[in-house]
Parts: C-alpha cells; sequence; structure tokens
C-alpha cells in the first residue's frame, strides 16, 4: 500500500475512533448524571429493561408490557415511582397558599383525605397537576408532583407565597411504591395493624408497615385496577425492608415488578392524563376534561379564565377514540376530518392490551366531540378511520 494510502486509512479510523470515543463519554456523562431511586438496584438485579424518565433511570419493563399490563388488570403488580416529588407544606396559611395555586377546593378535605388538583399558570394552562393530602387540617399538607417538574412546581409555588407559610421539599428522602391491582391490598394488609382493606378511595392512613415507622398507605393510583401507593421516609434499610416484605408476601399470590410501560398503557386505558401529552402549560383544564377538579368557590391563579371559558364555552376539547382501520395513533400525528382538513391532534395512543385495539386520545374542535363521531388519524401518509368513544376505554 502506498504511502498516500497509508494516511487516508490511518485519518479514516482515527476519526471513527474519535467519534466512538465521544458517543462513549456522551453515553457514560449522561448515564452518571441520571439519579437512582431506592429500589434501582432491585431493578437491574431482576433484569429491567432500564432508562432515563425524567431524569431518573427507570425501568420501563421486565417481562413485557402487555404481560405485565394484565398482571396488574387481573392480580397485583408493584411499580416504583419514588421519582414522584413532594412537598410539605405547614404553618397556619398552608391553606390559604394551598387554595390560591391550586384549582380544586382543599378546604373540603379533612384529615386523611387526598384530592386530585392542577396548578394553573397566569395564562390559563397548568403549570402541573398533582395530589392534595391534608395531614392534619388546616395546618399540615402534602402535595404530590410530577418527577419532570418538581423544581418548576416548587419555584412556582415559592413565588406565591406571600404569608410565607412554611414549606420542605422533601422528595429526595422520601420513597414511594405504587401496588395496583385487585389483590393488591388482600396481599398487602399482613404487612400492617392499619386497616387498608376498607381503605375508601382517595383517603390515606398513616403508622407501621413492614416493620417500617411513619409509613403512609393511601387508596390512590393511576391505574384504575384498585389498590394503594405507599410513602416513606428513605433512610437506613427503609427500602429494602418494604420491597422485600412486599415480594415475600405476594410471592405465593404471583406479584410482579412492574414498568413505566405498563403504567402508561394502564392509565391510558382508563383516561387519566399524561403531563406533556394531555396536558401542559398551554392547555385548560376545562379543555382536558378536567372541569371537576376546577372549583369556583374561591379565587385562584386564572380562576377568570375559567369561569369564562365555562360560560362561554371552548374551542377544542380532549376525547378518547379507538382506531376502526388499522394503525397506532402516536403522540403529535394529526387528527383530520373526512376532507383531510387538520381538526386537532392527538395526544397519547397505544394498542390496549385490555381491548386489544388500538386507541388514543386527543384534542378535537367542539363541534367533533360527540360520542361516535367520525375522525381520522394521519399516520404517515395515510387517513385511517376512527371514531370518538366515551373515557373511560375499559
Amino acid at each position: 500500500m502506498c504511502p498516500l494510502w497509508y494516511s487516508f486509512v490511518f485519518l479514516v479510523v482515527k476519526q471513527i475512533s474519535t467519534s466512538l470515543f465521544h458517543l462513549f463519554v456522551t453515553f457514560a456523562l449522561n448515564f452518571r448524571h441520571m439519579q437512582n431511586t431506592p429500589f434501582t438496584h432491585k431493578h437491574i438485579a431482576l433484569g429491567a429493561k432500564m432508562a432515563e424518565f425524567a431524569g431518573y433511570n427507570m425501568p420501563i419493563s421486565y417481562t413485557g408490557i402487555n404481560d405485565e399490563h394484565q398482571a396488574v388488570r387481573k392480580n397485583a403488580g408493584v411499580f416504583d415511582v419514588s421519582h414522584m416529588g413532594e412537598f410539605i407544606v405547614k404553618g397556619p396559611h398552608a391553606l390559604e397558599l394551598i387554595q390560591r395555586v391550586t384549582s380544586n377546593d382543599a378546604s373540603k378535605l379533612k384529615a386523611g383525605q387526598a384530592q386530585y388538583s392542577c396548578l394553573p399558570n397566569e395564562d390559563g394552562g397548568i403549570v402541573d397537576d398533582l395530589l392534595v393530602y391534608c395531614i392534619e387540617e388546616n395546618k399540615v399538607y402534602m402535595l404530590v408532583v410530577n418527577a419532570s417538574n418538581i423544581d418548576k412546581d416548587w419555584d412556582w409555588i415559592i413565588d406565591r407565597n406571600k404569608h410565607d407559610a412554611e414549606m420542605h421539599n422533601v422528595s429526595d428522602r422520601t420513597g414511594l411504591l405504587a401496588i395496583q391491582g385487585p389483590n393488591a391490598t388482600k396481599i398487602l394488609q399482613p404487612l400492617t395493624d392499619m386497616d387498608i382493606l376498607n381503605l375508601k378511595y382517595y383517603t390515606f392512613v398513616k403508622g407501621k408497615f413492614a416493620g417500617v415507622d411513619n409509613v403512609v398507605v393511601s387508596a390512590t393510583g393511576y391505574t384504575g385496577a384498585g389498590g394503594v401507593e405507599i410513602y416513606f421516609e428513605d433512610e437506613g434499610d427503609n427500602a429494602n425492608k418494604i420491597w422485600d416484605a412486599i415480594f415475600e408476601a405476594g410471592a405465593a399470590q404471583g406479584i410482579k415488578p412492574i414498568g413505566l410501560g405498563a403504567r402508561d398503557t394502564l392509565r391510558l386505558e382508563m383516561g387519566y392524563c399524561l403531563y406533556g401529552n394531555d396536558i401542559d402549560d398551554k392547555t385548560s383544564p376545562l379543555e382536558a376534561g378536567l372541569g371537576w377538579i376546577t372549583r369556583f368557590t374561591k379565587d385562584f391563579t386564572s380562576s377568570e379564565i375559567f369561569k369564562r371559558q365555562k360560560e362561554e364555552g371552548v374551542d377544542r376539547k380532549l376525547v378518547g377514540f379507538e382506531m376502526i382501520e388499522k394503525g397506532i395513533p402516536r403522540h403529535g400525528y394529526e387528527i383530520k376530518d373526512y376532507t383531510g382538513a387538520t381538526m386537532g391532534v392527538v395526544t397519547s395512543g397505544t394498542q390496549s392490551p385490555s381491548l386489544g385495539k388500538a386507541i388514543g386520545m386527543g384534542y378535537v374542535v367542539t363541534g367533533a366531540t360527540a360520542i361516535g363521531s367520525e375522525i381520522y388519524i394521519k399516520v404517515r401518509d395515510k387517513l385511517l378511520q376512527a371514531k370518538v368513544v366515551k373515557i373511560p376505554f375499559a
């Protein structure tokens, strides 16, 4: 080989090596910067498919999304949702602050009750959706927010804390597991003296669970399959004690660990909104079908905008639909009428494991929201027929 070819080959190999090196460094830096939950080592040991989600190294699936989905619908499954954020709001002005920044009416809450709500922005959009827990009536509350919005939500609330309610961001010190499914509470009851078998929807109790003190067990979840969510202080060996006790208690019943993939298909079958997909800073709760958490018994951020929308109506609404022609609707796909004119956009879509058909949600003009309305989803260059259906799907 002539010297010129030697030089050419050397330069090519050097360029490829340099590119691969930079790719490896980028991957290593991204992996290093991902946060772990108290259970990350458990997921890896179980062979979970891991990926980044909201800055955390999270399990996407273990045995497959369909298998895990059916396990929750028919039996029980365990989700690690420790990436969620938790804020404690305390003091004589705690309720006043919560009332000012949230759309629902937290004054209705008694100790041991929770409610679904949202943080409206000043333009009639949604900063985040959240849960409000009443620990001590009028004095102590816990707000549970989405993992991707922890910093944004914290800053938003802090900026509106006019009377200096006491606030603590305990997200990094709080572990959270969701045990969902029709057999979930039966499996868990032997692990505590708290009565969780008869726990009413959106209520919670606090006590000892699996030998760990100060555990909150809440009859909430994101699957529509029943079950509870368990909050605990992430210190010492608490996480291992709780995880191991749950799987030991549920071994005979066949309890399974569940990833975020099945969490998404389960919530979509119920028509539950996902922040960043179905709701965001530019969507109104009234457009999203969340008028039931928008209470006009008080003044709150953008309440005047929402009152006007309630009186005058909105131009678009979030609807559920199922595909008639074969195809999977995906986030961002256009929704059109039979002439091909754009009338909306898909926000969430999947192949439903329970129904065996493709389903989705999306915003459409108000004239196309009636159940049975014919719509078309643009998949690549084809218009595939679908119809508006009632939510929940399953």
